[in-house]
């Protein structure tokens, strides 16, 4: 059985309290539970954002911000253990040793944030790292990786597939303030380029993206992987 980390943006999973994909990414999630292991890291999204915000206009310290915006990704991470229910391991794993020790029960195995200074996304890529995943699945708000935001440039080209080192120098100038908001920051990408582990960046707005890149080959997004010609590899 293959074993898959993914990570999903709280901006995609939960964009407001009162309008969330939890459902959604559990019914996919139980699924795909069936033919893979599964790990997924969840961000903090828009109400780590908020919280921050709110840190920030008291003058609170970038270190504190961060522990406050893992403790949201953790909140996160919790409702959606609540939603897989007996799919889910029933606790969120604080750190990578718990999440291999959860993970040898056989359930999705949930987590947040962990250190200080540290997305989510490098989270993701450190685990995948841990236990060997064979594949990195980052689900995010747009259809993969562009030349630049296709957000705020409409001429910016999409890519289907590109290498690590390629992709640091798109990310290059990003920022790494607490509850920033890019694609994936320079950390999470140099640690991609470490672990030569394949990385399919999608849009997770619509969680069954992921089912039909997995199970149909059909990808709404760009593969990362230092050999061009790769396909992924399930």
């Amino acid at each position: 059985m293959k074993t898959l980390v993914i990570s999903v943006g709280g901006s995609v999973l939960i964009p407001t309290l009162a309008d969330h994909f939890l459902s959604e990414y559990a019914e996919v999630l139980q699924s795909l539970s069936k033919l893979f292991r599964i790990f997924i890291v969840v961000g903090g999204g828009g109400e780590a954002r908020r919280y921050i915000g709110a840190a920030h206009s008291c003058n609170i310290n970038e270190a504190a911000c961060d522990e406050i915006g893992i403790a949201v990704t953790r909140l996160n991470a919790r409702l959606l253990i609540g939603v897989l229910g007996d799919y889910a391991y029933p606790a969120v794993a604080e750190d990578y040793t718990r999440a291999c020790e959860y993970g040898l029960y056989g359930r999705i195995v949930v987590m947040g944030g962990i250190t200080p200074g540290q997305t989510t996304d490098a989270v993701s890529v450190v685990l995948a790292e841990q236990i060997q995943a064979d594949l990195l699945i980052n689900a995010t708000s747009v259809d993969g990786i562009y030349s630049d935001d296709p957000k705020i440039c409409s001429t910016a080209t999409h890519y289907d597939m590109i290498t690590p080192t390629e992709l640091i120098e798109i990310v290059h100038k990003g920022s790494m303030g607490a509850g920033s908001n890019n694609v994936m920051d320079l950390v999470s990408v140099k640690l991609v380029q470490r672990s030569n582990i394949p990385l399919l960046v999608l849009d997770g707005r619509d969680p069954y993206n992921i089912k039909k890149a997995l199970l149909q080959g059909v990808i709404h997004g760009t593969i990362v992987s230092a050999d061009r010609t790769s396909p992924l590899p399930l």
